[in-house]
């Protein structure tokens, strides 16, 4: 039986997520410095961190987000709950295998993925920066830059999860 998930996909859509925020955040092609200015973040603050600790927790939180991403982009996984394991195993019914021929696959395009992404950036991401941002007494334009980069960045990272 197919898993419902490619399984380089997670690393994949995770290491889309750094190259996005280089892009998106680039002062000379992006954002960087209206998110500088918005946020605070001087020069030297950007060179006082520790970039090799910031990339790699970055790209585990990234990962960790891929993985919940799945759960809304895969609707697969869903039927893989039902019988709480592994479909080898011995004891699956007849139903699961039925649903699985019929539904298997359906759904498993890139731009599946790209909506679901982008609909739980827009739900998701963007209410959560949004109130932070509120109580941080950042500017709009803060919060549309942040939320921005995660509504894009969660869209490509469904594309990848759903669509490879």
């Amino acid at each position: 039986m197919e898993l419902p998930i490619n399984p380089i996909a997670i690393p994949i859509a995770a290491i889309a997520a750094l190259v996005i925020g280089a892009l998106w955040y680039n002062p000379k092609i992006g954002f960087g410095n209206l998110w500088m200015r918005e946020s605070g973040m001087t020069e030297e603050k950007m060179k006082s961190g520790k970039m090799a600790v910031i990339f790699g927790l970055s790209l585990v939180f990234a990962a960790l987000l891929a993985l919940l991403l799945m759960q809304f982009t895969n609707h697969q996984w869903g039927a893989f709950g039902m019988i709480g394991g592994d479909p080898a195993a011995d004891g699956v019914l007849p139903s699961f295998e039925a649903f699985m021929a019929d539904y298997g696959t359906a759904f498993r395009t890139f731009k599946h993925g790209a909506l679901h992404g982008t609909i739980f950036g827009v739900l998701g991401a963007l209410p959560i920066i949004g109130t932070i941002a509120l109580f941080e007494r950042k500017s709009a334009k803060y919060i549309f830059v942040n939320a921005g980069y995660w509504i894009l960045t969660l869209a490509v990272m469904g594309a990848i999860l759903c669509g490879l």
